[in-house]
């Protein structure tokens, strides 16, 4: 049965907190390069916050430790996401694509662009996992998992090519991460990823709702499914003409013209 602390919440909890993070992400990604230090200092420490958060929640199993630990794992998602858009964790090549590479010469430039923030959030998710495993509250490194895999099948369908690319929020000085896009066609793996997305969403939903109604397990499983829904949207935005970086103009005053749907 649905409930309104058990799945309503937890879901609308999850999307506001996931689009004013990643406006503000958005907003300070694009400000001059001089306030990047500031910015990745506050992120660190808010990285570290969260971990400190998540440790700490996997010891309670009730709906506010499984609320807290989706926010620490979301502060230090942000923090690994910053640092790459930042400059300071993101791979050996700093450059665009070299003319004509194609096949596995291309996915080994491209992968050189962000190989050491794909290990760092490799690394940091067997650290949750070996953290919460056989805990009472595995919500974030639940959470944070969805993420990764979410995140990186986006990469992945954005390097081999899909049919709307919205990189109007791309900070200007990663402008060169363009040139490892693919062609601009819907390709068989953007339909076999959306197919698995929904596939995890479906499940991850009938395992919240299949919880008790205004439970510490409802509001967990469903603060998941929240985020795994999310990344099935960012896969079907890829599919359709609708651009997604207007939903984050607001965080973008000097470039809101650019962000039309």
């Amino acid at each position: 049965m649905v409930s309104l602390y058990g799945h309503i919440l937890p879901l609308l909890a999850t999307l506001v907190i996931w689009f004013v993070s990643t406006g503000l992400i958005a907003w300070l990604d694009n400000r001059p390069r001089e306030t990047f230090s500031r910015s990745l200092i506050g992120a660190a420490i808010a990285g570290m916050a969260g971990l400190v958060i998540v440790v700490i929640s996997t010891q309670y199993a009730t709906i506010g430790a499984a609320y807290a630990a989706m926010a620490g794992a979301l502060m230090i998602w942000a923090w690994h996401e910053m640092s790459f858009l930042m400059g300071a964790v993101a791979g050996p090549r700093r450059g665009p694509c070299p003319e004509g590479a194609k096949g596995w010469r291309r996915f080994v430039q491209a992968a050189s662009v962000l190989i050491y923030h794909e290990i760092a959030l490799a690394v940091t998710a067997l650290i949750l996992i070996g953290l919460s495993w056989g805990a009472p509250n595995p919500t974030g490194a639940m959470v944070f998992c969805v993420l990764l895999v979410m995140r990186l099948s986006t990469k992945l369908n954005i390097f081999a090519g899909v049919p709307n690319m919205s990189d109007e929020i791309l900070p200007p000085h990663l402008g060169y991460l363009k040139s490892y896009f693919g062609p601009r066609r819907l390709r068989l793996w953007l339909v076999v990823s959306l197919c698995a997305a929904v596939a995890l969403s479906v499940w991850l939903g009938l395992r919240a709702f299949a919880a008790p109604a205004d439970s510490f397990a409802a509001a967990s499983a469903s603060l998941v499914f929240g985020m795994a829904v999310l990344g099935t949207l960012e896969h079907l935005f890829l599919a359709l003409p609708f651009r997604d970086g207007a939903l984050w103009g607001w965080a973008l005053p000097g470039r809101t013209k650019r962000l039309k749907i």
